[in-house]
């Protein structure tokens, strides 16, 4: 029965996927056909389906995910991301290329605050691109750093990613692994820093001005604001002074009190930034939903444990096993967005590396990781396509400044799946392990 379900669920799938069908309704159709064949009637296969659509849904985790997303709608609106890069070129404006390590510090400060790596492409992409191109950067290098650098906010907490997996892997702790995304999200940006230093001293780009101390004080102190979203929100929820539901409700609170500070707020606003939101959400949950009868067929057809008995019967060594769900992952990346992967390859594999002892908050900073690659990579690329709209450059022409960030990125990839540790070591240290 797993083959033939299997079967149903894959090709049906796929087929789907190239007639453009949305990815939602190209896991429902396929979940619904393989129940109705396993169940045998239509009646008990759709009472099955609903069940497992609405149980997964009305998680009570999951109401963070509306609040984080409007927080970070909030702050792409309020004014925030001129004030970051200001201070992320305070910070490193010395060193060569000061711009494209600006643009990286940028995202990875602003992806953490927003949540959203595509958010942070076009917020931080449309600041720098003027500022690169008056000083002699190549547009397809500098677009190519803006989308590299984008998926750090994925891994930094808050991650609306990390919350998905901690639903689907069965309730993983959240702070944990917010915690745990800290370093290897900090590793990813350094990696992209490296690179681009080298790139930088090769093709000559400029060094930043040094900045006198009375404007260093004034620049971080309107950084400090926004900066202190991710001390409030993300040290409320990993110290336990409130649930990370209700510190989503915090950081949109927070980010009202900062668009009225800066004097961004409008009330004509209020409506696209809802309606946004809105679509995000609804696209989001309509993808739980719909991965939920997915595994839920799955699960009933055994399909995870014939996958971990198939892999298992080929090496028992865990490392080679890591190297083929890396090589899997970054292959499924090319052609899945972030989310949905998440959601389908969790339950696929998590019993898998579980049989060789790798911990549950370790296989979710991993997978993330993974499929954030994918994120950037054609032909689905949606943070890709976003830096890329936002410069005006095609994609095919950012593609080969991206390769030497690829390695190093593919190169953090490997030491964040070897190395358990630099997951696992500051949520021990904190005593949440």
């Amino acid at each position: 029965m797993a083959l033939q379900v299997g079967f149903i669920l894959l090709f049906g799938f796929l087929i789907l996927l190239f007639l453009g069908v949305p990815i939602a309704i190209g896991l429902a159709i396929p979940s619904i056909a393989a129940m109705v064949i396993t169940l045998y009637t239509f009646d008990v296969a759709a009472f099955s389906g609903a069940q497992a659509l609405f149980t997964n849904m009305s998680s009570f985790t999951l109401n963070a995910i509306p609040f984080f997303v409007l927080s970070g709608v909030m702050m792409s609106h309020g004014g925030i991301s001129r004030r970051l890069i200001n201070f992320a070129k305070l910070l490193i404006g010395r060193l060569p290329g000061s711009l494209a390590h600006t643009n990286i510090l940028s995202n990875m400060l602003f992806g953490a605050i927003s949540g959203s790596a595509v958010a942070s492409a076009t917020s931080i992409g449309g600041v720098m691109k003027p500022l690169q191109d008056e000083e002699g950067y190549d547009p397809e290098f500098s677009t190519a750093v803006n989308a590299v650098s984008a998926p750090t906010g994925l891994l930094i907490p808050p991650s609306n990613t990390l919350i998905l997996y901690s639903v689907v892997s069965g309730g993983t702790s959240i702070a944990t692994l917010f915690v745990a995304g800290y370093v290897p999200g900090i590793l990813w940006g350094l990696s992209c820093m490296v690179m681009a230093y080298f790139i930088a001293r090769k093709k000559g780009y400029p060094v930043g001005e040094k900045v006198g101390m009375k404007e260093a004080a004034r620049i971080t102190v309107q950084a400090l604001p926004a900066l202190s979203l991710i001390i409030i929100v993300v040290g409320g929820i990993i110290f336990g002074f409130f649930t990370p539901t209700e510190g989503s409700a915090i950081a949109v609170f927070y980010a009202l009190i900062l668009m009225l500070c800066y004097r961004t707020f409008s009330i004509k606003d209020i409506p696209a930034m809802l309606l946004q939101t809105a679509k995000t959400t609804g696209t989001v949950m309509f993808l739980i939903g719909a991965s939920s009868m997915m595994i839920h067929i799955m699960t009933i057809a055994g399909i995870p444990n014939a996958i971990a008995k198939a892999i298992l019967s080929i090496t028992e060594n865990p490392y080679i096993i890591m190297l083929i769900l890396i090589l899997f992952l970054l292959f499924i990346g090319t052609f899945m967005d972030i989310a949905p992967a998440v959601l389908i390859f969790t339950p696929i594999f998590l019993p898998v590396v579980k049989n060789f002892g790798m911990d549950v908050v370790h296989f979710g900073v991993f997978i993330t990781f993974a499929m954030c690659i994918g994120g950037i990579t054609p032909p689905v690329g949606n943070i890709l396509f976003a830096a890329s709209a936002v410069s005006k450059v095609p994609i095919e022409k950012v593609i080969r400044p991206m390769l030497p960030f690829f390695v190093s990125i593919l190169a953090v990839l490997l030491l964040v799946a070897y190395i358990p540790a630099l997951s696992l070591a500051l949520p021990k240290l904190l005593g949440l392990m």
